[in-house]
């Protein structure tokens, strides 16, 4: 009976951290990258994969093993910094959120004809009834795996019918004609950048997984999670690479939307709107989630209320989409501001994981060290490359 309890709530972990990182920007990012650079973006895709391990495998297992928040152990680790970390992520999270949102609006608008500000509306009513049931945790878990599942099956019937040179894209996988570095940190910033990294760990403290006992079940959710992200890239970047191959340009204005019509007709529209509104919804829900999981052990009663500061974030972004719409100067700074909590985190996580009085008795093993290094190296240096180039760009922009 227990076995099938903890097999549930790994698996909604695993969606969780999954369904998180699959937003409206997942779908776009993913179709426009598969544009230029073909097949061999399956190179990019395995690779991003592997780093993604990296750095997932490191924060997850420390978080279990020590039971602690990502805040509390960057508190643990220097007074003062897991205030910074969380107020980083929260307000990342917030610019985020208006962005899922609007996808939300968006999928509903493909599906039923509807403005997107009415359709975001109604999403957010289904997003905050979910946290305003008693056992809001499994239904939450529930919810994202359906949105998984859906938005896999879905995608896989339009990767078919687009027909796709599968035999070329495995090629090019272990042999691309062009690397393009770039592509790769911005995938990676986009699977585990921000509050991505840590809704499955914080799902598992609140299921009550945690302690060495618990680090297989740990592993398995978190390798489960980063291969559903890239079981969902990896078709999207198919069915996109076979529309391409066949002769077909994608709309400039949409390019996802394109695929799915070129791909599969007017029922692969319909398919689009399905799949962007799932991914768009279940990343709502994550990034309240997590975020408010980044203040809640601040103080009693905000732990105490955390539900309600999930619904009220849910409100918060909904409310600025249908008002202000998406404040694309806001957005873009946060959202490079946002890229400093990976390689900041990260290591945290690593000079935790050495730490007797974070994570007790337990060794780390250096592989996973050495590799969480690398992530890290690489994650700092695109963030330097983001500050030096883009605030400049932005401040032109203001």
């Amino acid at each position: 009976m227990g076995k099938k309890v903890d097999w549930s709530l790994l698996m909604g972990a695993a969606f969780l951290m999954a369904t998180s990182s699959i937003g409206p920007g997942f779908v776009t990012q993913t179709t426009v990258f598969t544009q230029s650079l073909m097949a061999s973006f399956g190179f990019v895709i395995l690779l991003s994969v592997i780093l993604d391990v990296g750095a997932q495998l490191n924060v997850w297992r420390i978080i279990g093993v020590s039971g602690k928040r990502g805040q509390d152990i960057s508190n643990m680790v220097l007074p003062g910094l897991g205030y910074f970390v969380s107020f980083l992520i929260v307000l990342g999270g917030l610019a985020f959120n208006i962005g899922n949102i609007g996808g939300c609006g968006l999928g509903l608008q493909v599906l039923f004809g509807i403005d997107p500000k009415v359709g975001a509306a109604i999403s957010a009513v289904i997003g905050i009834s979910i946290f305003l049931v008693k056992e809001a945790g499994k239904v939450m878990d529930r919810f994202t795996q359906i949105a998984g599942f859906v938005m896999i099956a879905l995608t896989l019937y339009v990767a078919v019918s687009s027909q796709p040179p599968v035999g070329e894209a495995i090629v090019k996988t272990f042999a691309p004609d062009t690397i393009d570095y770039s592509a790769i940190v911005t995938l990676l910033g986009g699977t585990v950048g921000g509050y991505i990294m840590f809704s499955g760990g914080h799902r598992l403290i609140d299921a009550g997984i945690v302690g060495k006992d618990a680090l297989p079940q740990i592993t398995r959710s978190s390798v489960t999670g980063i291969c559903i992200t890239g079981v969902m890239r990896t078709l999207l970047f198919l069915a996109t690479l076979g529309v391409i191959a066949g002769g077909f340009v994608l709309d400039k204005a949409n390019p996802p939307a394109s695929v799915f019509l070129q791909a599969a007709g007017m029922v692969g529209y319909k398919i689009f709107g399905v799949v962007l509104w799932a991914a768009a919804i279940s990343s709502v829900i994550g990034c309240a989630y997590t975020s408010v999981s980044f203040i809640r052990t601040f103080s009693a009663k905000l732990e105490a209320n955390y539900r309600w500061l999930i619904i009220a974030f849910i409100v918060f972004s909904t409310l600025v989409f249908v008002i202000v719409g998406k404040p694309v100067f806001i957005l873009v700074i946060v959202g490079t501001l946002n890229g400093l909590i990976l390689p900041i985190t990260l290591t945290v996580t690593l000079i935790a994981a050495h730490k007797k009085r974070i994570v007790g008795d337990y060794k780390h093993p250096l592989w996973m060290t050495i590799f969480g290094a690398i992530v890290v190296v690489l994650t700092t240096y695109m963030c330097g490359m983001t500050l030096l180039y883009q605030i400049p760009k932005l401040m032109g922009i203001a």
